[in-house]
């Protein structure tokens, strides 16, 4: 199945989207991978979610990726006794480590590393900051606040905190049991990492994890942007999570935010997903608002490898449609006269390693004879990223002997991705490429494509040669 857009979707499976027949459908519209939601995920779930996803995949024939997407720790205020009160900006109001129902003047944290670590003049954000708190006074045992904004406060309402570094790593209990059970399943592609503050935070996924599953960094607190290069050169993937960084810093900072961190995963070759409310009004509605469709259509300027999305395609009313309209606006972006131009302004400079040199001149080669598609010969996926890193105008073809590296890579912008055994000799490299080609719908006889693959054939990370080649007249060889 030929996608006719570069950029990936990843869709949220969830209620209304966790049969068999709706992951299919959902599949055909246009979504290229599909997220497991932890935080309401059992692991009886994620697996019968995982069952039928790779069911669909052999039945469609397409390596299709999933994303297991980590809780991350859950800061909340604890419970009063009477459900909700209400407050006065100026007011004094206190969290403190008192195990006792809350009133109009305090209430229970049961979270002893906020209450040590949060200093005078700290802000604390309730309920996805609908109520705005300022700490002035903290001794460790109780934080005295004065409310800044809002006028109401209940029971088990989130707590953010935009100006604190929490000594508390990215990884819960709760998310090392179930990074336990996404890797026993041995079916996982990529975990996505939440709360990621510090480079700290992926010392302890990747030490469990052992490469058996892609990271993806979620950047949703204000406190990784301040060491971001160092998180992106750590993770495997970034997901720019905006609806928590919309919380946490500024609201209208978040769109800058978003172009730069796309810029600089596109610098380091690393996979970048733009997430949150892309089409949040199709959860209930079965078209998008014109702001959303903008919203989209920036992502894809932009050059984002994906675009997700998330309650629109698990529990709203109309799943098929809202992946069928992120895909047809994807498609006509990538149509339009300005997106070449756009992309290729932000293309960063190659590094200097023999595959970004190749994948380099492979685009070039490409885009100068006009070729009919570049084909990458990869093992491990490295060579895929690098080729997908130069944002070619013609097709990627990543042909690996590794179910596992064509799933991991379905999250790239521009890869289409065939599972085939490694060539045997450079003959059979370039009839198998020249084959593929034609069978997949990128080719046909007579047209001309590039080949890069490694010499000895089959040895990862060895991408040393370029190869231009004719398909020739019967489709199943090339000269």
């Amino acid at each position: 199945m030929r996608r006719y857009r570069k950029v990936k979707i990843l869709a949220t499976l969830g209620p209304a989207s966790s049969e068999e027949d709706m992951i299919q459908k959902l599949h055909e519209a246009g979504a290229d991978l599909f997220r497991i939601n932890m935080s309401h995920a059992s692991h009886d779930v994620m697996r019968t979610l995982i069952k039928r996803i790779r069911s669909v995949e052999a039945r469609v024939g397409r390596p299709i990726g999933i994303l297991a997407d980590l809780q991350g720790p859950k800061l909340r205020v604890g419970k009063f006794a009477a459900g909700k009160v209400t407050l006065a900006p100026g007011q004094t109001f206190t969290l403190d480590n008192k195990d006792e129902p809350g009133d109009e003047t305090r209430v229970f944290l049961p979270h002893p590393e906020i209450l040590e670590a949060v200093k005078v003049g700290d802000r604390l954000l309730i309920d996805d900051g609908k109520l705005a708190l300022k700490a002035e006074k903290a001794d460790g045992k109780s934080i005295i606040c004065k409310v800044i904004a809002g006028t109401s406060i209940s029971d088990r309402k989130g707590v953010s905190l935009p100006d604190t570094l929490l000594g508390v790593g990215a990884l819960t209990d709760k998310d090392r049991v179930d990074l336990d059970a996404v890797l026993a399943t041995d079916d996982v592609d990529w975990v996505a990492l939440s709360f990621v503050q510090r480079p700290d935070d992926l010392a302890e996924v990747r030490k469990i994890a052992r490469g058996r599953v892609g990271i993806m960094s979620k950047i949703e607190k204000p406190q990784a942007l301040e060491r971001i290069d160092e998180i992106i050169e750590l993770s495997d993937a970034v997901m720019v999570a905006r609806g928590d960084l919309g919380v946490e810093m500024p609201i209208e900072s978040v769109p800058g935010i978003q172009k730069q961190l796309t810029r600089l995963c596109r610098k380091a070759g690393k996979p970048v997903v733009v997430a949150t409310q892309m089409l949040e009004s199709m959860i209930t509605a079965p078209v998008p608002t014109r702001a959303e469709v903008s919203d989209v259509s920036i992502a894809v300027f932009e050059g984002a490898d994906a675009i997700m999305l998330s309650a629109e395609s698990a529990s709203g009313q109309y799943p098929v449609e809202a992946v069928s309209m992120m895909a047809s606006i994807a498609r006509t972006v990538e149509d339009d006269p300005l997106y070449p131009s756009i992309i290729y302004a932000q293309r960063a400079t190659p590094e200097a390693t023999g595959a970004d040199a190749i994948s380099l001149a492979a685009r070039q080669i490409a885009e100068t004879l006009k070729l009919s598609a570049i084909v990458t010969y990869t093992s491990s996926g490295t060579t895929g990223l690098r080729a997908s890193r130069e944002r070619p105008n013609v097709p990627i073809i990543a042909l690996s002997p590794i179910i596992q590296t064509a799933r991991r890579l379905s999250v790239c912008w521009g890869m289409h991705c065939v599972v085939t055994h490694d060539a045997t000799d450079l003959d059979d490299m370039v009839n198998r490429a020249c084959r593929i080609v034609v069978s997949e719908g990128f080719g046909k006889p007579g047209d001309r494509i590039i080949i890069s693959a490694g010499v000895p054939l089959g040895t990862p990370g060895a991408t040393n040669m370029i190869r231009i080649a004719y398909i020739g007249a019967d489709g199943q060889s090339g000269v």
